[in-house]
């Protein structure tokens, strides 16, 4: 027979397999020699008190041989010939997942991507990294796979009424992903394995015949009749179709500036913005774990932390266990920081985006006291406010995009940081004052949330750590709307604005999740 059991365990006995059938035996009643096997379904840790336990939900064989996990099947069509084709403007997660997804229903994918592949993106990383370079095509947002591709590649999404993250997941796993990724409770796949699972989903889309088009920057949108005919980029190709999805991404401004500029509607969206702080990971290990020694079996440990502060809501976000800090640019005088982590989360570092919610109003006062046009009606506006903030941090930091820092303790007093510690962000930092870089509201609750996050977290609230600026592409600052049957923009019939770039997702599985919701109404429409 087949029985659900819920364990507690300490994690050596989480790691034993021979442990773990004792324990399955002991629950069901029976001897551990007539326990076949067992497959995890949700593994989790808790961490609440002096003792780290692993909590696992398995599926055990008792009494009968033991069977594998089965995987979803995936029954791909070629579309080489197919009559009904569409382009899709981005090659991130909800673009790969939208192509995937057509050509399972039959219909030709055209991915048209202004960056490059990942292999060739990895040169332009390195010169932004290294040399202070920042190609505006091909970065840490733009290229194959989008900002996915080097996001630390969590998969932990709550937005399970979007769609089905275990299709997703399976997905995943299908194209090379560990299949851990389908029991995690928090599951990750890793910075440094994402690109080749990316580069075998194209693949499978052109072995299809889709067609993956690189650098090809979509510039404008073929408009005839109030139809979405297709797109013009920027070598004057037009490619046409009989659908256009846009998965831009976040941080496509020149996409929504073309937008509001041919009076496609679009709208300003809150986001947030703030800095990015690294711990050593040890330090969060103890904390968490409520030891000086962290057991070798557990993984590093994480946090989440909110607080809200005079209306203001504080939150950590995107946060990297042994991870690092990374440029994440995509114009030239604009200073971004990001986080990710490889797939062992092994660096000696922690860091996360620590944010603070900005809404138009929030926005509009910053801009007239910096003297600057603004109106609570331009839909650019909180895209606006991002780039000042982001030149700003640029200034401060001196150029080549060396980042504008201070030691934890010190920005929350407002000190001048002396020196700076050793940090992951390979451009380098520069101490200065980061009140002359963050929007005075944005400063003055993160000056107050750390000193609450010490008190949820003793050690948290520490000059060992590092404030680094800005951290502010944490979602689109922009939302461009549709019809929320359809899912088309509700002036451009088959135009199909889609995930994070349009304000519907927040992340890797949210956006693959939206791309597939694209992608089945453009196959109902057909």
């Amino acid at each position: 027979m087949q029985k659900l059991i819920s364990l507690k365990l300490l994690p050596s006995e989480a790691a034993s397999e021979t442990a773990v059938k004792r324990y399955i035996a002991s629950a069901a009643a029976v001897k551990p020699d007539n326990v076949s096997g067992f497959t995890i379904l949700k593994r989790s840790i808790d961490a609440r008190g002096r003792q780290a336990w692993i909590n696992l939900s398995v599926q055990a064989f008792i009494n009968e041989p033991y069977q594998q996990r089965e995987l979803m099947p995936f029954h791909f069509k070629d579309v080489s010939k197919a009559a009904n084709t569409a382009l899709i403007v981005g090659a991130g997660p909800a673009g790969l997942f939208a192509a995937l997804n057509l050509i399972l229903s039959g219909i030709k994918p055209i991915i048209l991507e202004r960056g490059k592949d990942v292999r060739a993106r990895r040169r332009d990383l390195a010169a932004l990294n290294k040399e202070g370079e920042v190609n505006p095509e091909s970065n840490y947002c733009f290229g194959e796979g989008g900002a996915g591709t080097y996001s630390d590649g969590k998969l932990y999404t709550r937005s399970s009424k979007r769609g089905d993250i275990a299709r997703i997941l399976n997905l995943f796993v299908h194209f090379g992903a560990e299949e851990k990724i389908l029991y995690e409770a928090h599951p990750h796949i890793g910075t440094n394995k994402l690109p080749q699972i990316i580069t075998a989903m194209r693949e499978t889309i052109t072995g299809y015949g889709g067609e993956f088009l690189f650098e090809k920057k979509v510039v404008d949108i073929i408009i005839e009749n109030g139809e979405a005919k297709g797109v013009r980029t920027a070598d004057s190709s037009v490619f046409k179709a009989g659908a256009v999805v846009l998965a831009t991404g976040h941080s496509a401004r020149d996409i929504f500036e073309m937008l509001h500029h041919r009076n496609i509607l679009i709208e300003a969206k809150p986001f947030a913005l703030g800095v990015r702080v690294e711990h050593p990971q040890s330090l969060i290990n103890n904390i968490q774990y409520h030891t000086t020694s962290k057991d070798e079996l557990l993984p590093p440990a994480s946090y989440s932390l909110v607080q809200q502060v005079d209306g203001q809501g504080v939150f950590s976000f995107c946060m990297c266990p042994g991870g690092i800090i990374a440029p994440a640019a995509t114009s030239p005088g604009e200073l971004v920081v990001n986080g990710w982590s490889p797939s062992k989360r092994n660096n000696p570092y922690a860091n996360s985006g620590i944010v603070v919610t900005i809404s138009p109003e929030d926005a509009l006062s910053y801009m007239k006291k910096q003297k600057l046009p603004a109106s609570i009606k331009d839909p650019l506006l909180l895209m606006k406010f991002q780039q000042l903030v982001e030149q700003k941090a640029f200034q401060a930091g001196g150029g080549k995009f060396v980042a504008p820092a201070q030691r934890l303790v010190d920005f929350s007093e407002k000190k001048l940081s002396a020196t700076l510690p050793h940090c992951s962000y390979l451009p380098g930092l520069q101490s200065a004052a980061l009140e002359t870089v963050l929007p005075p509201f944005v400063d003055n609750s993160l000056r107050q949330a750390f000193r609450e996050f010490g008190k949820k977290m003793r050690g948290y609230f520490t000059n060992e750590a590092v404030v680094v600026a800005a951290e502010s592409r944490t979602s689109s600052p922009i939302r461009i709307p549709r019809n929320p049957q359809t899912l088309q923009h509700p002036q451009v019939k088959n135009l199909y604005p889609c995930a994070e770039g349009a304000g519907y997702a927040g992340g890797i599985v949210s956006a693959a999740m939206d791309g597939e919701r694209v992608a089945q109404r453009i196959k109902e429409m057909a």
